[in-house]
């Protein structure tokens, strides 16, 4: 994997903590925009761990590289480590879709085993977002006129666990409930948000983000 991260103490402690993993690799360790994209090139990494701002903008640096692997590398994974919580970041990496991407806040991140989970979860193709951003997303999303209202408790107990990308499964276990009363509760879901049933959970993770970021 590549590590992009421009404090070179949180660079640097980032990569020791990952190669204690016997199967991770960090192949390039960078502080900055055009050193990540080079390092990305030359190395074909499975996943990139980027902080959202680097030199030389200190914007939104990690965002854009994430948007632009989507073109250039789809294949690759990114771990997006955040001190922001402001979930307009986390829209705008999955505005190209959730597949493959994760967005953590680095000050609820406690133990290495949860990056490294979020690190397997993108290398195997699926999204990751951190409670407090969706919780976020819900809470500008809570309007009278809001179509979320429609939903009961339990309905939006599940329209949370979604929004985590959590599968049909997960959400089982997290709830206690069958597989076969999720799927039932995320049809009725998507069905009264307007969203469709579609069977592809990245794409249904990506469709309720983008309709509760809505003001």
């Amino acid at each position: 994997m590549v590590v992009g991260e421009d404090n070179l103490l949180v660079r640097q402690g980032l990569q020791r903590l990952l190669e204690l993993r016997d199967d991770m690799h960090v192949l390039a360790a960078c502080g900055d925009y055009g050193s990540v994209l080079e390092a990305i090139e030359s190395t074909h990494p499975d996943v990139l761990v980027t902080d959202v701002r680097m030199p030389p903008g200190f914007s939104d640096e990690g965002i854009r590289i994430a948007g632009r692997l989507r073109e250039t590398h789809p294949d690759v994974g990114v771990v997006v480590v955040s001190e922001h919580a402001d979930p307009s970041y986390a829209l705008a990496l999955l505005e190209g879709g959730s597949e493959r991407r994760a967005y953590l806040l680095k000050d609820r991140i406690h133990r290495v085993e949860e990056l490294e989970a979020a690190i397997r979860a993108v290398a195997a193709g699926e999204s990751v977002i951190d409670a407090r951003v969706v919780e976020t997303l819900v809470a500008r999303s809570r309007r009278d006129d809001s179509p979320l209202e429609r939903l009961t408790r339990r309905e939006l107990e599940i329209l949370e666990l979604m929004a985590q990308g959590k599968n049909n499964a997960g959400i089982a276990s997290t709830l206690f409930l069958t597989e076969h009363s999720v799927e039932k509760y995320v049809s009725v879901v998507l069905n009264k948000l307007n969203l469709g049933n579609s069977a592809d959970v990245h794409r249904r993770v990506q469709a309720v983000l983008f309709y509760l970021s809505l003001q």
